[in-house]
């Protein structure tokens, strides 16, 4: 590191981690830190987080880094895991809950009814999301019916609900706000439009008085204290984790798409400063960002199950030790042999929206090998990341698909990936999310021009051609979509 010369530093509060990045001021990164944060299933169907945990994690990785600098942190930004929620004591800062993640599915109760009463089309109107256990409406709605302690501090006028953002930030000093992107992803919000919304409150029985004031994702937006070192970060940016991606995969201009794959899959193509209709496709319109006051706007499209899937067979079903190996096992043979699986640990999302959904393992053979499994699991994630790129494609051209996370290093799954949709697949060339939050925190600093920037500075990494020509592309998706149908019961 350079003694004198400004630096950034990107928090990704991840699913499954936390890390932290250090980089220069050209988005260089000179150092990292990462830590686990567990998560537990109490029920089924149920996903959560000890906030504690998740704090510590933060401050932790954090820590790690600070001692490093030689120089000025002239810009810090903060990037989560969206659509999960919690609910804490505004006078103690003590959580009343859990953090309940956006895998979670207690909240189906709440939103059957909302259906039965005929409130699905107005919801879907006003937030452009459907009704679906993923977004954090309806898990709040769970939290005020079921928690003692939340009805407890409702009464007394010290409830706080929010999303993780909101919750770091009111416990480190940056004050009780989130931005646009988050509020577009809880179905509270009409994407675009500022603060809450009063129907969409009303639809939810939310108390709009104890939510997180919406401020913009990149700019002043106060500073964050580490409570071990004592040093005050300049908070510039704050963004759900996928958006945050958006950014450093250089996706900051219309028409260009990125998938992160981790956990699950996220496709987000960005299509300007005109708010998206719902549309037919299955895709969701959603706030990027929100700068100076203008918006931009993208298609989201998740895919719930990928590293996940991998885990749980590796894991549950040990057929290898992590998905590495079992990436491994599937570079042993050279097809599926007829072996299928739908990937929905989670349901099944974009463009289908079935929270019923389950994951199924079908055509088993006495040929059938562990290679054979460990294959038909990475084509089934290239196959549903196909899918939401046909639909993108649909409403704006699609030129190539850039892609970042863990499992992007398997050169099998890009392959697999390429053929399937048919495009280009780029590789970033550094971890696409703490770099756009860092990059976004160097427009919010005033140390880069605008967005627009962050696509000319962004590196850009190896690319996958498709090997497959149409024909079998067709053929291939079809006999795919014929086998959807069929294991999801649509």
């Amino acid at each position: 590191m350079t003694a004198g010369r400004p630096y950034l530093l990107g928090i990704d509060e991840g699913t499954s981690a936390v890390k932290a990045v250090l980089y220069d001021a050209d988005l260089r990164p000179l150092a990292e830190a990462r830590r686990e944060k567990p998560l537990q299933y109490p029920r089924p169907g149920w996903v959560e987080q000890d906030p504690q945990d998740v704090m510590v994690a933060v401050v932790d990785a954090v820590g790690e880094l600070l001692p490093q600098l030689d120089g000025e942190l002239a810009a810090c930004g903060l990037d989560h895991q969206g659509e999960s929620v919690l609910a804490w004591d505004a006078e103690s800062g003590e959580p009343l809950t859990p953090i309940v993640t956006w895998q979670d599915k207690r909240s189906q109760e709440a939103l059957d009814r909302l259906e039965a009463d005929g409130r699905a089309e107005s919801v879907r109107e006003r937030s452009g999301l459907p009704l679906d256990p993923y977004f954090s409406a309806g898990k709040l709605t769970w939290l005020l019916e079921h928690d003692a302690a939340v009805q407890s501090a409702l009464d007394e006028g010290t409830l706080r609900l929010g999303t993780v953002d909101a919750w770091l930030c009111d416990q480190l000093g940056a004050g009780f706000t989130t931005d646009p992107s988050t509020a577009s992803r809880t179905q509270l919000a009409v994407p675009g439009n500022l603060g809450w919304d009063d129907q969409l409150l009303d639809a939810f029985g939310v108390p709009g008085a104890a939510l997180p004031e919406v401020r913009d994702s990149v700019g002043e937006l106060g500073t964050l204290r580490h409570p071990d070192l004592g040093a005050e970060l300049p908070l510039r940016a704050r963004v759900v984790d996928q958006q945050a991606a958006l950014a450093g995969a250089g996706c900051t201009q219309p028409g260009l798409v990125k998938a992160t794959y981790g956990t699950g899959v996220f496709v987000l193509a960005h299509v300007g400063d005109e708010r998206p209709s719902p549309g037919e496709t299955g895709l969701l319109p959603t706030v990027a960002w929100r700068v100076d006051g203008r918006v931009e706007y993208a298609l989201d499209g998740g895919v719930f199950t990928a590293g996940a899937m991998l885990e749980w067979l590796s894991r549950d079903l040990g057929l290898a030790d992590g998905p590495p190996a079992l990436a491994a096992l599937a570079r042993e043979v050279e097809d599926s042999n007829g072996v299928h699986i739908l990937p929905a640990l989670a349901g099944l999302g974009a463009p289908w929206w079935r929270s019923d959904a389950r994951a199924v393992l079908a055509g088993i053979t006495a040929g059938a090998r562990p290679g054979h499994v460990a294959r038909a699991a990475l084509e089934a994630i290239a196959w549903r990341v196909a899918d939401i790129v046909e639909a993108v494609s649909r409403q704006a051209p699609v030129d190539a698909l850039r892609v970042d996370g863990g499992l992007t290093r398997d050169d099998l799954l890009l392959q697999l990936q390429a053929d399937s949709a048919g495009v280009p697949v780029q590789r970033g060339a550094i971890d696409a999310t703490a770099a756009g939050s860092a990059a976004l925190a160097a427009v919010g600093a005033g140390l880069w021009s605008g967005t627009a920037e962050i696509a000319e500075r962004i590196p850009a990494g190896d690319r996958v051609e498709p090997q497959k020509d149409d024909g079998w592309r067709s053929a291939a998706h079809e006999e795919w979509r014929a086998f959807v149908d069929r294991a999801a019961g649509l």
